[in-house]
């Protein structure tokens, strides 16, 4: 009975935080609406980016709407759940207009056409959606084309927006070697629409995406002709663009103190590794003991045959996993079977790495995640054919690799979200980088001990890049390391191909300057919050018990996360005979 009454005490809070989330909702089906049908939030799916004359009145119009509702229920509010989901639902209304100013007061930026309209589509033929959200995709295109009453196409809505930006003074232009890659890749995104359209079985596609390659071939001209003349050959970030960067995904210490720690994490690491890479070429009869060669000689072991026997591999392994993770009783797993999947050559341009694609945690149908691998990836601007990088095809790294995408990290951490039941809130717009990759980072350590030694070894490696990344970043934006060192850097340190080590750098320069700084900060969060965990509880702590419940929080911050553990979880236990 009590657990009856506390399940209807649960749904009842989170139908309050949900009906006060529906400004929230409208607010972002405006301003990102692609974004947002990502989330699940299927009110975004016949909606696109708007960016015809007025774009950002509309938007400050829904941010006023949805501020004005909150404000009114937390004045009412005492359910202190609701409370924090007021909290959390303000944060991210805040964070839109934030955005737009801190924006608008420093760059031009490159608008995207082709991957916005790559990314828009994508998300609404996935194999996994109804029919019904699948026929969405049409409307989509035909407002991305201008083939909808009253709505300008995007591209041109782009050029204007551009030109009027252009036309201001004191503003900072794009990085052009973002521009150059976008000009590269744009082809590859436009010809992946028609793939997955063709693919789909739906009909009545044809009129708007030969509008859509028009559009998107006469953009691209513009870009060349007008923007790329005024990018700048700085990679560097205005500070406050990076500060707020550093912000959205979840960093809220100062990006120098941030580096300290890494530099310091990072030769803790090496020294590991150089313990480790001892023992592995002992093994394994390689002539060098230096963790730079035997990564190498590891890398060399390539997993045989074509796309189909990669994923076959990285299943079988996947099951071994599985059963450390049952037999040392470290997380719950689902019961379903995971998918691993090779990614289409578009997708591996829109995400030249390995990655999750979460299933929507709202209005979920049935729907699973996905562990993507790309293979072939596009090469560098100007270059023509494809590149295969050889970081992650070979037998050592898919240990880590799988634990990190699929199970126990980013495939259970979504999973549990969607079987858990969430508030809205919690479930779309807590969402921070810090939390989600510091989980995943955490999960590949509490597998580490039952992995082989040259596992263990590539493990290692892969932790000692994520403390690379928490100051390559920073560094880079700081100006003291050029993209060319940085490059190198990961190409001499950590042993990787030069195709990932150049995504490695696009990726703090112009992909996602910030994002990559998220796993080792996240990770360090994790695990001092598990150190002071099993001080507090001594004999009870209970890995399991622990793991549940932090997957059980969402994706709070890791401050909102800690308040949590120290409110509830450690009571409970502590109290626990």
């Amino acid at each position: 009975m009590r657990a009856l009454r506390q399940a209807q005490d649960d749904g009842e809070w989170i139908r309050r935080s949900d009906a006060l989330a529906e400004p929230v909702i409208a607010l972002f089906a405006l301003a990102g609406p692609e974004g947002t049908s990502q989330l699940g939030l299927t009110q975004a799916d016949p909606h696109t980016t708007d960016l015809s004359d007025g774009w950002r009145d509309r938007v400050i119009d829904a941010v006023a709407r949805a501020s004005a509702a909150l404000r009114d229920a937390e004045a009412a509010e005492t359910d202190v759940r609701v409370r924090e989901d007021i909290a959390i639902l303000q944060r991210s209304v805040d964070d839109v207009v934030r955005a737009i100013d801190v924006i608008d007061a420093h760059l031009v930026q490159l608008i995207d056409v082709a991957r916005l309209i790559f990314l828009g589509v994508r998300v609404l033929l996935d194999e996994q959606n109804p029919l019904e959200r699948k026929q969405l995709a049409l409307v989509r295109l035909r407002r991305y084309a201008g083939l909808e009453p009253g709505v300008v196409p995007l591209a041109r809505a782009a050029r204007d927006e551009t030109r009027a930006r252009l036309a201001l003074v004191g503003l900072t232009g794009p990085y052009d070697v973002e521009v150059r890659t976008s000009l590269a890749l744009g082809p590859v995104l436009v010809e992946g629409v028609g793939e997955m359209l063709r693919a789909s079985g739906l009909d009545g596609w044809d009129e708007s995406y030969a509008a859509l390659q028009a559009q998107c071939a006469e953009y691209a001209r513009f870009v060349e002709a007008e923007l790329l003349p005024r990018a700048r050959s700085d990679h560097r970030l205005p500070p406050p663009v990076y500060a707020f960067a550093l912000h959205e995904i979840g960093v809220d210490i100062p990006p120098g103190e941030l580096a300290d720690m890494a530099h310091t994490a990072f030769g803790a690491i090496r020294e590991e590794m150089r313990v480790l890479a001892k023992e592995v070429a002992l093994e394994r009869g390689f002539a060098s003991d230096d963790y730079r060669e035997v990564i190498r000689a590891l890398k060399r072991e390539q997993i045989r045959g074509d796309a189909d026997a990669v994923v076959a591999f990285y299943r079988a392994r996947l099951d071994e996993i599985e059963a450390i993770v049952r037999r040392e009783n470290l997380v719950s797993l689902p019961e379903r079977p995971a998918r691993i999947r090779v990614a289409s050559l578009a997708e591996s341009a829109e995400t030249p790495a390995a990655h999750m694609n979460p299933a929507p945690l709202v209005g979920n149908t049935g729907q699973v995640g996905e562990f993507v691998l790309p293979l072939d990836v596009p090469p560098a601007a100007g270059a023509s054919g494809t590149e295969r990088a050889d970081d992650f095809t070979h037998d050592a790294v898919t240990w880590t690799l799988t634990a990190h995408e699929a199970r126990p990290g980013h495939e259970v951490q979504f999973d549990r979200m969607l079987e858990g039941g969430q508030s809205l809130a919690r479930a779309a717009f807590a969402f921070n980088s810090v939390n989600v990759e510091g989980w995943a980072l955490y999960a590949e350590e509490i597998v580490l001990p039952y992995m082989p030694p040259a596992a263990r070894l590539c493990s290692l490696q892969m932790r000692l890049h994520r403390a690379a990344r928490a100051f390559l970043d920073p560094e880079l934006q700081s100006g003291a390391r050029t993209p060319a060192e940085a490059q190198a850097f990961l190409e001499r340190e950590i042993v990787y191909s030069p195709p990932f080590a150049r995504s490695e750098v696009e990726r703090y320069t112009f992909r996602a300057p910030g994002q990559a700084t998220s796993y080792f900060y996240g990770y360090t969060k994790l695990v001092a919050l598990r150190a002071e965990t099993e001080a507090a509880l001594g004999d009870r702590f209970e890995p399991r018990a622990f793991h549940d419940f932090i997957l059980d929080q969402g994706l709070v911050p890791p401050s909102a996360l800690r308040a949590a553990v120290l409110e509830r979880f450690i009571p409970l236990h502590a109290a626990a005979v």
